[in-house]
């Protein structure tokens, strides 16, 4: 089963339009990360839904941040991508009619919830603050292009 990539997709798209895009159309977003326009509109919508994003159509507008990214937690964004499944393992759909396979099912059923739960709670303690914080830290210092008129790094979308 291939990776869900909405939410680090998302997380890469509100950190451009914090640190370096303030208003970016779908089109400009598909290309930032390798999407179809369309699916960045559907991605985007639920980020609108829940009032981190706005958006402005027609000549002039596009994307824009809503809320401060410290008000914005990875659960946050967890949720406006639809809430997809955390794990790939599990027990089958169906219920299982061996003694064993039940056993084994409802270990990894429990096992895995308390998981997620644990993990959902790490989530709601981020911010994607947070995040960009990590990348001006470390990972940023590859994507400094020039310096500006006042002598601050001007930051490029291609980083290396």
């Amino acid at each position: 089963m291939p990776r869900d990539l909405r939410m680090s997709r998302i997380l890469h798209v509100l950190i451009h339009l914090d640190r370096h895009v303030p208003l970016a159309t779908s089109d400009e977003i598909s290309r930032m990360i390798s999407t179809n326009p369309v699916v960045v509109r559907r991605m985007m919508g639920g980020l609108r839904d829940r009032g981190i994003v706005s958006s402005e159509k027609g000549h002039g507008g596009g994307w824009q941040l809503a809320r401060s990214l410290a008000d914005v937690t990875l659960r946050d964004v967890y949720d406006a991508v639809g809430a997809p499944p955390l794990f790939n393992i599990g027990p089958g759909a169906e219920p299982a009619v061996c003694l064993v396979e039940r056993a084994v099912d409802a270990r990894l059923d429990a096992s895995l919830r308390e998981a997620e739960a644990r993990l959902l709670e790490q989530f709601s303690q981020v911010s994607v603050e947070d995040v960009a914080k990590d990348f001006e830290r470390g990972l940023g210092s590859a994507c400094v292009g020039s310096v500006s008129d006042h002598g601050e790094p001007v930051r490029s979308h291609r980083c290396a």
